[in-house]
C-alpha cells in the first residue's frame, strides 16, 4: 500500500514510522532483524530502508602502492526491503539516490522494486563522494532529484528510457522526497530550498520527510511556507534523538543544522552516553508529543541501526 494511503485510512491520527539502515557486507541480517522486532508492537505501516553510494577504498599493495578500488559497504536495499517486506508483512520504502547510479541501473532498481511488490520509494539526489568538495552526477545519472521523480514518474505512466511500453501492468510508485526545514546545506536561502521542493513536488512527488530537527518551530514554520508556496502533499516530519555527546558538534558540521540552548546545555551536564541517551529520548518525547498534538501525519523516527531509544519514545506515545 501506498505511504499516502496509509495516511489517508488514518482518519487523522498519526502513525508511527522509522528508517533503518542495511547490514555492511559480512554482516548477518538478524541484527537488523533484532533491531525491527522490538519496534513491530507500535504497528509501522511502513519501513524505510537507506543506502548509500559507492566510496573509493585504498588497498595496500606493499611498497608503498596503494590501489584504489570503488565499493558499496552497505549493498542490498532493494533485497533487504523485500526480506522485511516478507517477514513482517509491512511495507517498505528503499532510498533511491541520483549519486552513484546511471539513469539505467535505477532503471532496473525501479523494475525490480515493482517486480517485488514494493509500492513505495523515497527519492534522494544523495551526497557527494568524499573526494568531492560538490555533488557531481554520475555519468549517464541524474543532477538532481528532481529529475530522478520525473524518471520515476514517467514509469508509472509506462515510459522506459528507450521505449514506451503499452503494458497491461505498470507500476504505480508513490515518491517520497526529502524536506529541509533548516533548508539544504547547498541552497543560498530558505525561499530558493521551498522552490526546488516546489519542483519536485511538480515532478510527481506524493510526499515529504523531513531531515531532522530539534525545534519544532522549524518545523511548523517549514509547513506553512511549504503551503503558502503551493505544497500541498503531507510534510512528515523526521526526528533524531541525541545519543552520543559528539552529536553536539557532529549533526550541526553535518546537516548544518541548529540545536535548541536549552538541549546543548542539558546535554553538556552529562558526564557519560548513557546520560545523554537519556536526554536524547526525554527531548524526542517531548518534540513528538507536539507533533502528535499538531496533527503531524506520522511521526518518522531516524533510528541510525539501532533500536533501543526509539522503543523507548514510542512506548511513551503509541
Amino acid at each position: 500500500m501506498k505511504v499516502t494511503d496509509h495516511i489517508k485510512n488514518a482518519n487523522g491520527k498519526t502513525l508511527f514510522s522509522f528508517e533503518m539502515i542495511p547490514p555492511k557486507k559480512g554482516n548477518n541480517i538478524q541484527e537488523l532483524y533484532n533491531n525491527i522486532d522490538p519496534l513491530m508492537e507500535f504497528k509501522p505501516p511502513f519501513i524505510d530502508v537507506t543506502t548509500s553510494r559507492e566510496q573509493y577504498v585504498y588497498i595496500d599493495k606493499g611498497n608503498g602502492l596503494l590501489d584504489r578500488k570503488i565499493t558499496r559497504m552497505r549493498p542490498g536495499t532493494v533485497g533487504i526491503c523485500a526480506a522485511i517486506k516478507h517477514k513482517y508483512d509491512v511495507d517498505t520504502v528503499p532510498h533511491v539516490l541520483c549519486g552513484g547510479f546511471s539513469k539505467e541501473e535505477t532503471e532496473y532498481l525501479l523494475v525490480d522494486c515493482h517486480y517485488l511488490g514494493i509500492d513505495n520509494v523515497m527519492a534522494l539526489r544523495g551526497d557527494a563522494m568524499s573526494h568531492q568538495k560538490y555533488f557531481e552526477a554520475t555519468n549517464g545519472g541524474h543532477q538532481y532529484a528532481s529529475q530522478l521523480v520525473g524518471q520515476i514518474q514517467n514509469l508509472n505512466c509506462g515510459k522506459y528510457l528507450h521505449d514506451v511500453l503499452e503494458a497491461d501492468h505498470k507500476s504505480d510508485f508513490c515518491i517520497g522526497v526529502a524536506g529541509y526545514p533548516e533548508k539544504h546545506i547547498e541552497a543560498p536561502s530558505l525561499q530558493t530550498d521551498l522552490k526546488r521542493l516546489k519542483e519536485k513536488v511538480e515532478a510527481g512527488a506524493d510526499y515529504v520527510v523531513t531531515q531532522m530537527f530539534f525545534d519544532n518551530a522549524k518545523y511548523f514554520e517549514f509547513v506553512k511556507a511549504a503551503k503558502d508556496s503551493g505544497i500541498h502533499v503531507p510534510i512528515i516530519p523526521g526526528i533524531k534523538p541525541i545519543a552520543v555527546k559528539r552529536h553536539l558538534q557532529l549533526l550541526p558540521q553535518v546537516f548544518k543544522i541548529d540545536l535548541p540552548e536549552i538541549l546543548i546545555d542539558e546535554i553538556e551536564k552529562c558526564d557519560n552516553n548513557a546520560k545523554v541517551r537519556q536526554v536524547g529520548i526525554e527531548w524526542a518525547i517531548q518534540q513528538s508529543k507536539e507533533l502528535l498534538d499538531a496533527g503531524a501525519p506520522v511521526l518518522h523516527y531516524y533510528s541510525m541501526g539501532k533500536s533501543d531509544n526509539i522503543e523507548a519514545i514510542a512506548s511513551k506515545l503509541f
